[in-house]
């Protein structure tokens, strides 16, 4: 194969592979996903952290939450709200998958099978007949 044939053709691979809907949407999901999180460690450190610093005693709230070991400083009130930040969401993250995309799942197979086209009704007729002329077992 001629090297400008190679290019072409891997340039054309490369095109049916990312301008596919399932990668665009995919990075769509990626960038929706980034701004998500982003509004949750805001949530996180601008409201719900400083409201738990007002519970516990602490001049900065959950910031000060220190632990000094000889001269090295272990900054555990900020581990705790990042772990705040994780479980809200995780619980986001399950109430939309599992609770809203699980409920549309549901309400699709009640609805039941598609009705059956009429290859398939002629194929399920001659299966039928097919099965009362054999002999059963004996």
């Amino acid at each position: 194969m001629v090297p400008t044939q190679q290019v072409l053709s891997l340039w054309e691979e490369f095109k049916k592979f990312a301008f596919k809907g399932n990668v665009l949407n995919l990075a769509v999901a990626v960038a929706l996903g980034t701004a998500f999180t982003n509004i949750i460690n805001s949530l996180v450190k601008n409201v719900i952290m400083p409201l738990i610093g007002l519970l516990l005693p602490g001049e900065q709230g959950y910031l000060s939450w220190k632990i000094t070991v000889g001269s090295a400083e272990v900054p555990y009130g900020l581990f705790l709200g990042e772990v705040v930040s994780f479980l809200i969401v995780s619980l986001a993250l399950f109430l939309f998958i599992v609770k809203f995309l699980g409920w549309m799942m549901r309400t699709k197979k009640e609805e039941g099978p598609p009705p059956l086209t009429k290859d398939q009704e002629l194929l399920s007729e001659i299966r039928d007949l097919l099965k009362k002329e054999q002999p059963g077992p004996a």
